[in-house]
């Protein structure tokens, strides 16, 4: 059913009446699918359920983190375009500015809030099982694209998900149509490469790219050669699979546009399910549509600490699935075998 060809009028009845029969024959489907069936956005999905299943949070993007802390136990999702990464844990105190919010807890829930691209936020009602009730919050951009989630998992509610009930409200929410990204050709810009070498903390890195008007998958692409090498697509399982095998704990960042989740620890053993490479254990999963890779680079940004090392994915419209560096600390040297692990691969993998 095209959802899109509906009159507005007509509109969010067809939505609910879509997701009703999906649900009848499919508790359990998630809603992120059922939104992709309809060819409409997950956020325009939630904001028709307004008043029987979700409800708006009128909160500001930093005061509904800040709230965070005293939601008690949580499963937090972070979904990029072909990855969702799971946590399960406890919000730490929120930190930051206005912009951006830190919550840092490297081990545990550790994220990155950019609060610009947070448009709207819900409160949601699910039923998963018969006389179960699961409660969430979700957050969307402008285009209904989820940013950032996370579901109650303490049996009873905290105060924390008492007080969200207290501020919601059935405001519908505007949302406007994503446009595709415009591809351009490339051409060489004098002095990129010595900026590059120059910088002395990862963070910089932003900067240059936003003072060249570069997006991180063209920067790679001019740096190629030189800071940069591209891998073949495999090198994402490859690359986990041995970094299991040897040991070797990982930090995995996985970003919408409001918000980077960062999992930092020991790798399990990749396996295949449902048709998704997923690692697991019982407080973290991640899953990743493999065949949805399209480039892959090795990346290497000098810093004051002599330099890091990351793997980093993305689809065939040049957006970040997945970021992988080795474990580090602050004023740590990044560790010998993982860049040797890396280093294998441009000999056998390496792609034209």
């Amino acid at each position: 059913m095209n959802i899109s060809r509906i009159s507005s009028t007509a509109r969010r009845r067809a939505i609910l009446d879509a997701f009703d029969a999906v649900r009848e024959t499919s508790p359990t489907q998630p809603v992120e699918r059922i939104a992709r069936r309809l060819d409409i956005s997950e956020g325009e999905l939630q904001a028709a359920r307004l008043g029987r299943d979700t409800w708006t949070l009128s909160l500001a993007p930093r005061e509904l983190a800040r709230r965070f802390e005293a939601l008690g136990q949580v499963e937090a999702r972070t979904r990029s375009t072909a990855a969702t990464l799971i946590q399960r844990g406890r919000y730490p105190r929120l930190a930051g500015g206005d912009a951006a919010g830190l919550l840092l807890a490297p081990g545990g829930l550790d994220l990155r809030l950019l609060f610009s691209h947070w448009h709207w936020a819900c409160l949601v009602r699910e039923r998963p099982r018969c006389g179960s009730v699961d409660w969430r919050v979700q957050i969307f951009d402008q285009h209904g694209r989820a940013l950032h989630s996370c579901r109650a998992l303490d049996t009873a509610l905290s105060e924390g998900w008492t007080a969200l009930f207290e501020v919601a409200t059935e405001d519908e929410p505007a949302f406007t149509q994503e446009m595709p990204r415009p591809t351009r050709a490339l051409s060489d810009i004098e002095g990129l490469a010595e900026e590059w070498q120059a910088m002395r903390d990862v963070h910089q890195f932003f900067t240059l790219l936003r003072r060249h008007g570069l997006e991180r998958h063209e920067a790679n692409a001019l740096m190629e050669g030189r800071f940069t090498e591209a891998l073949a697509p495999t090198a994402v399982e490859n690359v986990l699979r041995r970094a299991s095998e040897q040991r070797l704990p990982l930090m995995c960042f996985v970003a919408s546009p409001g918000c980077v989740q960062i999992r930092t620890g020991d790798v399990p053993l990749p396996r295949w399910c449902e048709g998704h490479l997923t690692l697991s254990d019982p407080s973290f999963a991640l899953r990743l549509d493999d065949d949805a890779i399209a480039r892959v680079w090795r990346v290497h940004k000098p810093n004051a600490d002599g330099g890091v090392t990351s793997l980093e994915a993305f689809d065939d419209q040049g957006r970040l699935i997945l970021q992988l560096y080795a474990e580090r600390r602050e004023g740590q040297a990044e560790r010998a075998e993982w860049r040797r692990l890396l280093e294998a691969f441009p000999r056998w993998e390496a792609v034209a």
